[in-house]
């Protein structure tokens, strides 16, 4: 990569980690479409895949005493992990415009059922029986181009958790995707190259925890909530912004 090219994944991974340590979310939201204007969307995705699996590390073991507090917590990462490793096979050969626009409409629906019902929950039998579905949709999303969130934010927040057992969970589904998928890509040779950038990634994606638990102490449980769905907002705009813009 060039200096341009490097200086670009840094600043994207500070802004996205920053996020990320506040909500639990938001990283690959920056440095998957920042990263993707300077390089390729293959490299977008590998080069911020180690740095987001060891926040998503340090932000399980930070919030592991909130594991009583989820639902089906074990279920969804378990079949987040199998659909990561399938996600990252189906990498380069996939077509990305399809999976995105189905990502985007599955966003906005849950954000207008948000909006209109503010107290929408999904019931625990409810969850059980999706566990399976939604954690391999997610995984399969996060292997394939790099982001899952907006669908595993989406169906954290309908099960009305409080603010640290949301972060647990998201970050646990995300670990999951990310475990199986980072020994894919390298095996795959996908790394080849890029092993330096994304090591280094790894040194200000931690660096800013601290940060984002200050920020997320102040914030109010309805301010945290509306910061969490402005920012799937502005996910499903961006990727449409960069996928058909």
């Amino acid at each position: 990569m060039t200096t341009s090219q490097i200086v670009v994944v840094m600043v994207s991974v500070i802004i996205g980690a920053i996020l990320k340590s506040t909500s639990g979310i938001g990283m690959p939201f920056v440095t998957i479409p920042a990263i993707s204007y300077v390089a390729t969307i293959e490299e977008a995705v590998v080069v911020g895949a180690l740095p987001n699996l060891a926040l998503n590390l340090a932000l399980v073991w930070a919030q592991r005493s909130h594991w009583s507090r989820t639902r089906d917590l074990a279920r969804l990462g378990a079949f987040a992990f199998v659909g990561g490793a399938a996600g990252t096979f189906l990498l380069v050969s996939l077509p990305e415009k399809p999976l995105i626009a189905v990502l985007i409409l599955v966003v906005l629906g849950y954000v207008a059922l948000k909006l209109a019902s503010p107290e929408f929950e999904v019931g625990p039998e409810t969850s059980h029986r999706w566990a399976p579905v939604v954690g391999s949709a997610a995984g399969i999303m996060q292997g394939a181009v790099g982001i899952s969130g907006p669908i595993v934010v989406s169906w954290v927040q309908s099960l009305r958790l409080d603010r640290n057992a949301q972060i647990l969970a998201v970050t646990v589904l995300f670990a999951a995707a990310g475990i199986s998928q980072f020994p894919v890509l390298v095996a795959s040779g996908e790394l080849k190259g890029l092993w330096i950038v994304t090591l280094a990634a790894c040194i200000p994606a931690l660096a800013t925890i601290p940060l984002g638990s200050r920020i997320r102490d102040r914030l109010s449980s309805a301010a945290f909530d509306q910061f969490v769905l402005a920012l799937l907002v502005f996910s499903a705009i961006g990727l449409a912004w960069r996928t058909f813009g």
